[in-house]
């Protein structure tokens, strides 16, 4: 049976990883004010700059049913079958819209990744590995829908003004986090965004006790790991590469993260992705 991936393009995959596997992206929409983009034609750049110049975050907003019945429709004259990997279903409505459209196709299926980022990255990855090995797809569905609640999807976020102008977190919050000079960690737990620890000081310090922290409690299986960042970040980045690399994981990646991902987050967001063990 030959089976396509397709995915949102939030996974924030490598370029030559998509073209080495053929995966269909599906661009969400970016709105800059009355100007609407597709993901593919807007950078994280234009994202900072619009936010300094108006003060207003950009709105992101999902696929609807038709448009995805006509993507799956195209993949399926392909394949014999379409895995999407969908954005957490509790983060966006585009998962639930990706799966009424595929309610109305054959061998069309969605997961829901419970992950944004590379966390769905790290997923979309663990299944071709799967469909490389020759599983049948019955056996990769199951497998990918149980692997959703293992993958360490975490951030280090150092600026809290976009998730405040975003509602996600109150003025009191951030400016008791500017004071303090503290650093919020973010996990993604069933699908949901958690801060889950502070930390008080310097990014640069700050980074690597997170990493420490991060794959004590999340132990990892070391096939493959996503260093994601909102920001270019070099030099501080480029240490953490050199942390995970130690680590002995097979396959690390450097990425940056996506328009959609960096109008919520803001810049100087940072962290690490990968499938931890049972």
């Amino acid at each position: 049976m030959k089976i396509g991936i397709s995915a949102d393009s939030t996974c924030d995959l490598p370029k030559e990883l998509i073209e080495k596997y053929d995966i269909t992206i599906v661009p969400l929409y970016v709105n800059l004010g009355e100007d609407q983009y597709t993901e593919a034609e807007i950078t994280y750049k234009e994202i900072y700059d619009f936010v300094d110049k108006t003060d207003v975050l950009p709105k992101t907003s999902a696929r609807n049913v038709e448009e995805y019945k006509e993507i799956f429709s195209k993949l399926r004259e392909k394949y014999d079958a379409v895995i999407h990997f969908s954005l957490s279903f509790e983060i966006s409505s585009t998962g639930t819209n990706a799966l009424q459209a595929s309610k109305e196709l054959e061998n069309v299926y969605v997961i829901d990744t419970k992950q944004l980022s590379s966390g769905s990255g790290v997923l979309i990855l663990s299944a071709i590995d799967k469909i490389n090995a020759g599983k049948p797809l019955s056996e990769i569905l199951t497998e990918c829908e149980n692997e959703a609640n293992r993958v360490q999807s975490s951030f280090i976020i150092s600026k809290l003004n976009y998730l405040y102008k975003g509602g996600r977190c109150s003025a009191v919050a951030m400016f008791g986090a500017n004071l303090l000079k503290l650093k919020i960690r973010i996990q993604l737990i069933n699908g949901k965004m958690e801060a889950t620890k502070k930390y008080m000081g310097p990014l640069k310090n700050v980074l690597p006790k997170y990493v420490d922290d991060i794959i004590k409690e999340k132990p990892p299986i070391m096939k493959r790991c996503f260093v994601t960042s909102s920001s270019p970040m070099e030099g501080i980045k480029e240490e953490i590469i050199k942390k995970v690399k130690a680590l002995g994981f097979e396959e690390v990646y450097s990425m940056q993260a996506g328009a959609t991902i960096c109008s919520h987050c803001g810049p100087e967001t940072i962290g690490i992705l990968y499938l931890s063990e049972p």
